[in-house]
């Protein structure tokens, strides 16, 4: 006859089922807090209609910014037939690609920046405390969401709200700070500091 071993058979005890539990719940709450946490902006509304063999069929796409306020921003777009439907569904893609932004002193940009995404141009200004948020439209709604609190911006060539968050998501990807561009040219982040200072100076004369 077998001899029966140890271990599967065995249940497990409480203070072990305890454990996973508890670490369940605390990642259940954690996540809790940071979407409690997360800013939701509403830049655009559609209505959309498609023509189909029996009729028209209408539905709405909704384009969400959604951030932290501390360095994390996202957007994305959603469609249903129903606007909080789709506001909703933009709400979900937008947290799930949120990208993080360094922010100097935890108000504003390290250095200026400049995209395109097709005919729109935006450029984006570190600017000195005090300034406050100079943009309009859905680059407002950015700046908002991710925590920017004195910066200038600037949009031209085309008013539609799908490029211009484009393009402002694709100037602030590129946006480095100054520890990530010392490592790349093998310096002290001093002498980079000094460099970046000595510029903006001579841009404000």
């Amino acid at each position: 006859m077998a001899k029966q071993t140890k271990g599967s058979n065995e249940p497990r005890s409480k203070e072990s089922r305890g454990k996973g539990g508890d670490s369940r719940s605390k990642a259940g709450s954690e996540s809790r807090e940071r979407d409690e946490q997360i800013v939701e902006k509403l830049v655009n509304v559609r209505r959309v209609t498609k023509v189909v063999k029996g009729g028209k069929t209408m539905r709405f796409s909704a384009l969400v910014v959604v951030g932290d306020c501390k360095g994390r921003v996202g957007y994305a777009t959603g469609k249903a037939r129903e606007v909080p439907d789709a506001v909703k569904k933009a709400v979900d893609k937008a947290k799930r690609s949120m990208i993080r932004v360094p922010l100097r002193e935890g108000r504003t940009l390290h250095h200026d920046v400049k995209a395109r995404c097709g005919a729109g141009i935006v450029v984006l200004r570190a600017a000195p405390a005090g300034t406050g948020v100079i943009a309009g439209g859905p680059m407002r709604a950015i700046f908002e969401a991710l925590g920017i609190h004195d910066v200038v911006s600037k949009s031209n060539g085309t008013n539609n709200y799908h490029n211009m968050v484009r393009a402002t998501f694709q100037a602030l990807e590129s946006v480095s700070s100054p520890k990530v561009i010392a490592s790349k040219l093998g310096k002290k982040i001093s002498d980079v500091l000094v460099r970046r200072d000595g510029a903006s100076a001579t841009a404000n004369q």
